[in-house]
């Protein structure tokens, strides 16, 4: 999916983001791109629904319920990092380290963490949002959990 076939936004999305700083909001809207470009390469994902949740551009697949919760935001108040959040009850940020553990900066059990400079590491980066996009999936194969 190209950046142009990227869906609208909800205006309180829109809001949400553009309330973050002018680094965080431009690294955020790729992993958006990202997770939207990754939901659409997934089988058994469907149309991603696009909403905020505790304030955050959050990411559901509520049309099938294969995946968890990703929400975009921030763990600091800077602006050279920002975070990739998944369910804490979920065993997703110990999947990403043990399969990406030099790749990216992790927080307890909730949070990837990327620096809002330097190259974006798609590849890994779309691995992770796939294991989130189809966790409920992959635990019922036991592929992930």
């Amino acid at each position: 999916m190209s950046k142009s076939r990227l869906p609208s936004m909800p205006p309180d999305v829109v809001a949400a983001f553009d309330a973050f700083p002018a680094a965080v909001r431009s690294r955020l809207l790729d992993v958006r791109s990202l997770i939207f470009e990754t939901a659409a390469e997934l089988e058994g994902v469907g149309e991603l629904t696009e909403s905020l949740k505790w304030g955050e551009p959050a990411y559901l697949t509520e049309q099938t319920g294969s995946g968890s919760t990703i929400r975009l935001g921030r763990l600091a108040k800077s602006d050279q990092c920002c975070a990739i959040l998944f369910n804490c009850r979920t065993t997703l940020i110990e999947n990403f380290r043990d399969r990406f553990p030099d790749q990216f900066e992790y927080r307890q059990n909730r949070a990837l963490v990327l620096p809002t400079k330097g190259r974006l590491p798609r590849t890994a980066l779309a691995v992770c949002i796939s294991m989130g996009l189809t966790y409920h999936l992959a635990r019922g194969r036991s592929q992930f959990a």
